[in-house]
């Protein structure tokens, strides 16, 4: 019976830990302007205008959001992130981003159309 005791405390301790550590990111990074921080502004610049600090080396330059995505859908845009440029006919310089969710994407897309208004 000891031996259930202990693993039930394992188990519990090990759930807390695991929800304190990791539970809180998972909850970030659907912060649209986190993700967009962490995976796009490199490139794309603070303000989506192409301009980031990796993105002077890229050839060719990564896009300016305002010209860019004028008369895009949301898929598009979708698609643009999640399968990378040249799924969408763009750069094959933009890499696909395939390990965010469904959730982050739709709340990316709607956080760069913000920069082409």
């Amino acid at each position: 019976m000891r031996d259930h005791v202990r693993l039930f405390r394992f188990l519990a301790i090990s759930t807390l830990v695991t929800a304190v550590c990791f539970g809180g990111t998972a909850l970030a990074a659907t912060d649209a302007a986190a993700v967009y921080s962490q995976r796009c502004a490199a490139c794309h610049g603070d303000k989506g205008h192409g301009d980031g600090p990796a993105g002077k080396f890229l050839t060719p330059k990564p896009s300016d959001f305002a010209v860019s995505l004028k008369g895009k859908s949301d898929d598009w845009i979708a698609k643009s992130i999640k399968d990378g440029g040249q799924a969408v006919g763009e750069s094959p310089v933009m890499p696909p981003f395939t390990d965010l969710s469904d959730d982050q994407v739709k709340a990316l897309v709607d956080y760069v159309k913000h920069f082409g208004s």
